[in-house]
């Protein structure tokens, strides 16, 4: 089997990562709930994951570090715990549905939103992103890396606006964490969110949303924080401000060990692996001449994921063919990103993509271009 679906979760994990799930699956007592070893001992695997995670991104404090369940629970804490009715919100139209749908939701409670556009190559314009800014707006929204087409955005550009015209920069970085280095202090980043389990290698069930020093959001659910349990209402501190309930204590250990991993390794060579992979099977599908790759005009200015389509083939199909045929894992359709699909001219049928992971090799690549171009020969004849 040759697994191209890293966008969606990565595949394989480290082995420290399978073995540090293990272990806490099997000594894990409930952090902060009781006095006993085992309790203690949970507690002081999650703050070690928090002061992990704070320092491989830079964050202000290991306390902005909030563990959520995925991108998706974070973006959804973030909007929906920042903003206010009245408020308004500046987006781009290559937003995963993790952010398109909360804005729609929030939309009936009051908040308003204006989606600016890309180029061909799915770059949004900083221009057109500053332009939409109003005096009500008091929040931008923006992925670091499409999912659907892979583009890198000019985050620091977009940062240098929000802190000119003094509103609040939240980036969905699920497709970039683990695969770009990211600093969220010295980028400008008020809030960013990301999964644990894509880039970063850890298991599924995890996600953070890290805030800056001087951003508050509300919480978007109460309850036992296992600290000040004599209030009536939610503590004002963070990180039980924002998490409630008995943690995913298994999961935050297994992140912890994939953070380590990706430090050792290094986030800059696997970067340079990554980039090397895209940028062979680019290279490889660009010389099929019936198939139409989505995003760059080359494997540059892209984060580990490339999307195209076979003419004279439904997407669904070609993925569908390349699993049952070739052993080959990816994902095909809209990629639950239908706004960029139709900024990118590939609704509603979407595209196939490959996204690679530290784990894949040149081979993998190679199989998978002759694999296509088996395919767009049978569609030929």
């Amino acid at each position: 089997m040759i697994y191209l679906d890293n966008a969606a979760t990565s595949f394989p994990k480290p082995e420290s990562v399978y073995r540090s799930v293990d272990e806490a699956a099997r000594w894990s007592g409930n952090p902060g709930r009781s006095g006993h070893a085992l309790a203690r001992r949970a507690e002081r695997e999650i703050e070690a994951t928090r002061v992990r995670v704070a320092r491989f991104f830079n964050a202000p404090s290991p306390e902005r570090v909030i563990f959520t369940l995925n991108a998706t629970d974070a973006l959804n804490m973030a909007l929906k715990g920042f903003l206010q009715p009245g408020d308004h919100v500046v987006t781009s139209c290559l937003e995963h549905n993790s952010v398109s749908r909360p804005l729609a939701a929030l939309a009936q409670r009051g908040v308003t939103f204006t989606k600016t556009g890309c180029d061909g190559e799915g770059k949004v314009d900083v221009e057109a992103l500053a332009a939409a800014i109003t005096p009500r707006t008091r929040l931008v929204v923006l992925t670091w890396a499409s999912n659907v087409c892979g583009t890198v955005q000019p985050v620091p550009e977009v940062a240098e606006v929000c802190r000119r015209h003094r509103v609040k920069l939240l980036v969905d970085a699920a497709q970039a964490a683990g695969h770009v280095p990211i600093d969220v202090q010295a980028t400008g980043v008020d809030m960013l969110a990301c999964s644990g389990h894509k880039g970063l290698l850890g298991p599924p069930g995890t996600g953070l949303l890290l805030l800056g020093a001087d951003v508050d959001v509300s919480p978007l659910r109460e309850g036992g924080t296992g600290v000040a349990s004599h209030l009536a209402s939610q503590p004002d501190s963070y990180p039980q401000r924002l998490e409630s309930g008995t943690p995913n204590t298994v999961g935050i250990a297994g992140l912890g060990a994939a953070l380590d991993f990706l430090v050792q390794v290094g986030i800059e060579r696997v970067f340079e692996h990554e980039r090397q992979l895209i940028g062979a099977l680019w290279e490889g599908l660009a010389a099929v001449p019936s198939v139409r790759d989505c995003g760059p005009s080359g494997p540059d200015g892209r984060v580990s994921l490339l999307s195209f389509n076979l003419e004279g083939w439904d997407p669904i199909e070609v993925a569908t063919v390349l699993d049952q045929s070739f052993g080959i894992c990816c994902r095909a359709g809209l990629h639950c990103a239908p706004w960029a699909h139709q900024a990118l001219g590939t609704f509603p049928a979407g595209t196939v993509r490959f996204s690679v992971s530290y784990f894949n090799t040149l081979d993998d690549v190679e199989q998978a271009v002759q694999a296509v171009r088996a395919l767009a020969a049978a569609g030929r004849r």
